[in-house]
This record gives C-alpha cells, sequence and structure tokens, in this order.
C-alpha cells in the first residue's frame, strides 16, 4: 500500500476497486492530504445549488436528476467518506434485523461548503437480505450513491394512483456497487427499491423537499407492494401499503 501514490489511489476511487479494509487503512494512516479536501467540498457546494434550481423551479426535476447523476459520476469516493466522518459514524453500530438504519451526519463547517445546505442528507445502513423498502415519494427529489456493500435496486415509474392501488412500470433492475447511483422525483423512476446482497451495505443519500410549492400533495412517501397484479404492457397494479405491512413483508 505504501508504494502507491496519491494518483493512483484517486484512480482507483473513481473506479470504486478499494475494499474497505483498505479504506480503514487508509483512514488509519491519514493516507489522504488536506490539499484534496477542497474537491469534494466544491462538490457538496454543487449539490446544494441543483438543490436550489430545482426547489426555486429554475430548473425541471428531471433535469435535476441528469445534472444529480453528472455529478454523482464524478465522486472519488474515499474523500466523500473523509469527509463525512465514515469510519467513526459507522463504528460499532447496530444495524437492526428488519429494514435500513438511518445514520444522521452534518457536513463539516469547512471552506467551500455553505453553511446552510437545501436538501437533508442521511446515510442507510443494511444487513444482507433487508431493504429500504418499495416506496415512491410526493413534492421530493432524492439521491443516491453506494458508499459500500451491493444491493439488489429496482426502479418503477409512477403511472397513476388510485384509491387502493398504484400503476407502475419497471425501469430498473439491476446489481449496484460502490460509487453506483441513483435519482428520483415526481416524474421519474419515482418508486423505487434496494435490498442488500452482501453482509452490509450502505447508501448516501440527499433529499430535497418540497419541490412542488403549489402542491397541495403532502410531502411524504407512500408504500406499495411492486409484486402485484401484472397487466399488459409490463404495468403493474401494486397494491398500497402502511409502513408497518411494507416492513413486515419487504424490510
Amino acid at each position: 500500500m505504501n508504494t502507491l501514490s496519491r494518483r493512483t489511489l484517486g484512480k482507483q476511487a473513481l473506479g470504486s476497486v478499494l475494499t474497505f479494509s483498505i479504506l480503514e487503512s487508509l483512514f488509519a494512516r491519514d493516507a489522504f492530504a488536506d490539499n484534496v479536501k477542497p474537491l469534494v467540498n466544491k462538490w457538496v457546494a454543487d449539490l446544494d445549488a441543483l438543490g436550489q434550481d430545482v426547489k426555486g423551479q429554475k430548473i425541471s426535476q428531471i433535469i435535476w436528476q441528469q445534472k444529480m447523476e453528472e455529478l454523482y459520476s464524478q465522486v472519488n469516493l474515499p474523500e466523500l467518506l473523509k469527509l463525512v466522518n465514515f469510519e467513526k459514524l459507522t463504528k460499532n453500530i447496530k444495524i437492526p434485523d428488519n429494514g435500513a438504519k438511518s445514520l444522521g451526519f452534518k457536513f463539516p463547517e469547512v471552506e467551500g461548503i455553505p453553511s446552510k445546505l437545501v436538501f437533508g442528507q442521511q446515510i442507510f445502513a443494511l444487513k444482507k437480505d433487508r431493504s429500504v423498502v418499495p416506496h415512491g415519494h410526493n413534492n421530493m427529489a432524492t439521491a443516491f450513491l453506494i458508499l459500500g456493500g451491493e444491493l439488489h435496486g429496482r426502479h418503477y415509474d409512477r403511472l397513476e394512483d388510485e384509491k387502493e392501488h398504484i400503476i407502475i412500470r419497471p425501469t430498473i433492475d439491476r446489481t449496484f456497487k460502490p460509487a453506483e447511483y441513483s435519482t428520483v422525483s415526481d416524474y421519474k423512476d419515482n418508486i423505487h427499491w434496494f435490498k442488500a446482497t452482501s453482509d452490509v451495505a450502505y447508501i448516501f443519500n440527499i433529499h430535497v423537499m418540497d419541490t412542488r410549492p403549489d402542491s397541495a400533495i403532502r410531502t411524504g412517501r407512500i408504500y406499495l407492494n411492486p409484486n402485484g397484479e401484472q397487466l399488459t404492457g409490463g404495468l403493474i397494479r401494486a397494491p398500497r401499503m402502511g409502513h408497518t405491512e411494507s416492513h413486515k413483508l419487504f424490510g
């Protein structure tokens, strides 16, 4: 490890080939110099600027998704883990046997990062075979970045709301690995479901609330069962569910 240059480390990070054991070694040796911090600090500031634009309706939610995915594709994963103090945040945590544990954190007050961010942030921690249960959002845009482990990720377009069901169409169904990402808005890939396939998995999440300020629909989650009635054209009539029922079935 001592023979690796910082440039080599950066390339490996972008390719997500560093394992968590290697990352722990890097943290222990403080191998990341202070002069790389402005890069990830600017990245957070760019996330905030995009959040301001979508919340202020200067850009559409779909454009926000596209630009967020561009930003997520550029992040240096070890730098981000260092910024959020990932090692300390996840040390000795107890991950529940059902669902995901939400780890709240704050970005440090450093040059380049706005003191007040427009988005909320959290990290989800999951055991193998546990899920961020299938759900959609109202009046919210959110983006996910895999920090560690692997997950089976599924997304669906939300096409029509019925009293007891929601008509959805599958859009994404694949394995997600470290440094991979996805986004959600009211208009594209609104329903999502992540299930851990490794012993433990971590997901970085940011969310912008009230993206449709004129909407009468309350901001929040809606739960559903995507394994519903199969309709023509690959559509699904997914029964609505409550939080408890959803976690009992999928968590």
